[in-house]
Formats: structure tokens, C-alpha cells, sequence
């Protein structure tokens, strides 16, 4: 039955651009109902029942249900205030059959948006097809019966009878058939099609993110009454902000990114720095942090960054390392970064040789001293084994995870990750030759491979 629904339920929105638009939605026939009921939510049977307690003659409703269950309803036209259908009986005769409802107010349309925009599970339900219980209770309570009662139903019929007969008795059944699959028919009998209440209500929701209320409006975006300025302070739930998903407009397109980062302010001002401020510092940090924003936009605009991890943290040691190897401060700053990372001024160098080569995994290679597994120190020896051919494996001995060359002033560090990096020996002491490869004799054949 659904497609139905989708295929022929287009709304239409007709106007000259000065009075209100006429809405109005036509609803391909529906089939025959047999072995199911008319209505199986709790407002399509609302709508029965205004029309079963209103109907004066039972068995007038009988066989409207009769009509209505072997299909004889024909296409329905639905708009505000009237519902219209062609009903056959079992001669073939044809009756033009319209069922009438009051329209709201523009003040009780007013009250209505404002309730909804302000309840993110109202929007989330109609979205879904639903009609939430508390939204009809909250608008009944400020004077709005979106529900018809006892005698709301007004029939009309080119048959003659002036109650409600078997034409426009099958028409209510079958009305309440479509409502069970689209609640928005019966706000559009009210007054409102689905297109302009969602427009209506993203025109609300925007303004809440905003922080203004439309014109017009004397209600708070909560609802609640209060002024502008308090729903500014107050922002958007992230709730209702999901809920809105669907009828918010999509946002616009990412910006392009600028060619490179943007200029560090000049902090050599007359006036004197507070004790312990280094305004040289400061312009540093500035430069590393627009160059750091740089970069993690290029990151964040380029394909496929939705699907990558996000990046691991830095301790601030780390940070320290990777800020002397992107800004390269003057010796003084520099001198100052390795005192509070922990490092000498020559350990310092290395790190930053380290993280030039591989980043934090580099430098924890380098800082870090630990002894394999059975299994992993397995893994590693069978690694170098296979690395060279018989006879030209260089001579190394191993302490933890490092192997060094007893002929020469290299060696090889074996990684929590399996991956091998090369070290050479300076001034007595161990740094950083190359990148990681997980081939050990890459590895050693690389940056140090001459120095062997």
C-alpha cells in the first residue's frame, strides 16, 4: 500500500505570490481492504471515531465500510478544510463525495510551529510518520484540537443525503487509511502541507540557532515566552539539532584551503612583558599553531578523512621534540624546550633527528629499552636470517631488542611493531640513521650503510 503513498502523493503548492499558496495533494486510489482493518494507529482511529459518534445512522456507516473494504473510493483529493473523492455503489453510479474540516487559525498555526520546533521528539516523530500523543495533548491544552471531535466531520455528497451516507462514509475509512500511513494529510486538512510545515519549522530552527525569533512570533523558540537574547544565551540542544536533520538545509561547502598559514601577530609592543612572558616564545608557539591548523585542514579536506583514525596524542615531551623540528627556535628556546622535556642539549638533537625520521614511533624507539618475548625475539631472528645470504650476515650481538655490530659503529632496533631502524654511533653516542623498514638489511643498507 505504501507505494501508493509515494507514487501519486506529490503535493502541489499553486499561488500568485500575494494570498497564501494553495496546497493541495492527490492519493491514487487505494485497494480493496478486505481481511484488515481501517485504522491501526491511535489517530487514525481518533478520526473513525469523530466520524462513528457523529453518523446518525449505522447502517449507513455498514455500508460505507462495505464500499470502502471492495475498493470503491477513487482517487483522493486532499486540501485545506476538504477532502474529496469520486464513490462508486454496486450500480456503477458515481458520486462526488467531499468530507469538510475548520481549518486553524494563523495564530493557532503560530502556537503549533513554535511547540514543535521546540520539542526535538515532535519533529523527530512526524519525520517518522508518527503523530506523538503529548504534541496533540500540548495543543489541545493552548486551545488547538488538531483531532476532529463530534461533529467535526461535516459530510457533503452529490447524492442528496445530509447526513453522513455510505459515499462519504467510505471516504472517512479510507481518509483514515491514509493517516495511519502519513499524519501529515491530516495537518494538511488543518491548514499546512508537509513542504511548507517543514519549511515553516527549519525557518524556526534556524532561527534558534541564530538566536532570534521569526516575526510574527510571540512565543519563545522553547515556547516557554522570554526574549531573543535569553534563546542566544540558551544555544540549541544537540537532541533537537539531531532531530532536525532531516529538514535543516545541508551545509554548505568546505572552504578551500588558503595557500599557506596565516601570518604569527607581532608581540614586540612597548609596553613590558609580565615577569617570566618571553614574547619571542609566545611568536613562536603562534607560528607553530597556525602551521599546526594548516595542516590539519589539508588533513581534514582531503578524501577519504571521515574513514581514518583519529591521530594518537602527544605527551609534552613528545610535543617539545616535534616543536624544535617544525619551527626550529633560536639555540636559546631550543636550549630552554630540552630542559623541560628532560633532555640534554645533544639528546635533544637526536630526538629531533628521531622525529624527523618517524614521528612519535621513532622516539619511542629511541628513548625506549625493553626485552622481547620468546615469541617476538623468535620472529626477529628468524626477520634477520632470511635477511642476508649465507655468509654475508654481518656479526651482530643482541641485548633486548637491539643488535649491534660488533665490526662497526651501527645497529638495528627491533620495534614493538616489527619494524627494524637503523642507529649509528656519534661522539659515543647512539642516534638515529634512517627511516624503519621492515627489512633489516634495508634497514642497515640505507642512511648508515657506508659508515659499516
Amino acid at each position: 500500500m505504501s507505494d501508493a503513498f509515494d507514487r501519486d502523493g506529490d503535493e502541489s503548492v499553486t499561488g500568485d505570490g500575494r494570498d497564501a499558496p494553495v496546497q493541495e495533494r492527490t492519493f491514487a486510489a487505494l485497494p480493496p481492504a478486505r481481511g484488515r482493518g481501517f485504522a491501526e494507529t491511535w489517530w487514525g482511529r481518533a478520526w473513525l471515531k469523530a466520524l462513528e459518534d457523529t453518523a446518525l445512522d449505522g447502517q449507513q456507516l455498514k455500508q460505507g465500510r462495505r464500499f470502502a473494504r471492495e475498493g470503491r473510493v477513487g482517487a483522493l483529493s486532499v486540501r485545506p478544510g476538504r477532502i474529496t473523492a469520486v464513490v462508486r455503489d454496486r450500480d456503477s453510479s458515481a458520486y462526488r463525495s467531499d468530507v469538510l474540516l475548520q481549518e486553524l487559525s494563523e495564530a493557532d498555526w503560530e502556537r503549533f510551529l513554535d511547540m514543535a520546533a521546540a520539542r526535538a521528539g515532535y519533529i523527530a516523530a512526524l519525520l517518522d510518520r508518527e503523530m506523538p500523543p503529548h504534541l496533540v495533548e500540548d495543543a489541545a491544552a493552548a486551545g488547538m484540537e488538531l483531532l476532529p471531535g463530534i461533529g467535526d466531520l461535516d459530510p457533503e455528497c452529490t447524492c442528496g443525503t445530509w447526513d453522513h451516507c455510505p459515499h462519504t462514509a467510505a471516504l472517512c475509512y479510507q481518509v483514515a487509511r491514509l493517516m495511519d500511513e502519513n499524519p501529515f494529510v491530516l495537518l494538511l486538512v488543518r491548514g499546512r502541507g508537509e513542504r511548507r510545515l517543514l519549511g515553516e519549522l527549519q525557518e524556526r530552527i534556524a532561527a534558534r540557532a541564530e538566536g532570534w525569533a521569526p516575526s510574527g512570533s510571540a512565543v519563545s523558540c522553547d515556547g516557554s515566552g522570554g526574549s531573543a537574547e535569553k534563546a542566544k544565551d540558551r544555544g540549541v540542544r544537540a537532541d533537537e539539532a539531531f532531530a532536525a536533520r532531516d529538514i535543516l538545509p545541508p551545509l554548505p561547502a568546505p572552504p578551500p584551503l588558503p595557500a599557506e598559514p596565516g601570518p604569527a601577530p607581532s608581540l614586540g609592543t612597548e609596553t613590558e612583558p609580565e615577569p617570566g612572558v618571553d614574547p619571542s616564545a609566545l611568536e613562536l608557539l603562534a607560528r607553530d599553531g597556525a602551521a599546526r591548523a594548516h595542516r590539519m585542514l589539508a588533513d581534514a579536506l582531503s578524501p577519504g578523512h571521515e574513514q581514518q583514525p583519529p591521530p594518537a596524542g602527544l605527551t609534552p615531551q613528545q610535543d617539545a621534540v616535534r616543536l624544535v623540528a617544525d619551527a626550529r627556535p633560536e639555540p636559546w628556546i631550543a636550549t630552554r624546550l630540552a630542559v623541560g622535556s628532560g633532555r640534554s642539549r645533544a639528546g635533544l638533537d637526536a630526538a629531533v633527528r628521531a622525529w624527523q625520521y618517524g614521528g612519535a614511533a621513532a622516539l619511542t624507539v629511541l628513548d625506549e629499552e625493553w626485552t622481547p618475548d620468546p615469541q617476538t625475539l623468535a620472529r626477529a631472528r628468524a626477520g634477520l636470517a632470511a635477511a642476508w645470504e649465507e655468509g654475508e650476515q654481518p656479526r651482530l650481538r643482541s641485548a633486548g631488542n637491539r643488535w649491534t655490530s660488533v665490526d662497526g659503529g651501527v645497529q638495528l632496533r627491533y620495534g614493538r611493531d616489527g619494524r627494524w631502524w637503523p642507529y649509528r654511533k656519534e661522539s659515543g653516542r647512539w642516534v638515529p640513521a634512517g627511516p624503519a623498514d621492515d627489512d633489516p638489511a634495508a634497514a642497515l643498507g640505507g642512511p648508515c650503510g657506508s659508515d659499516g
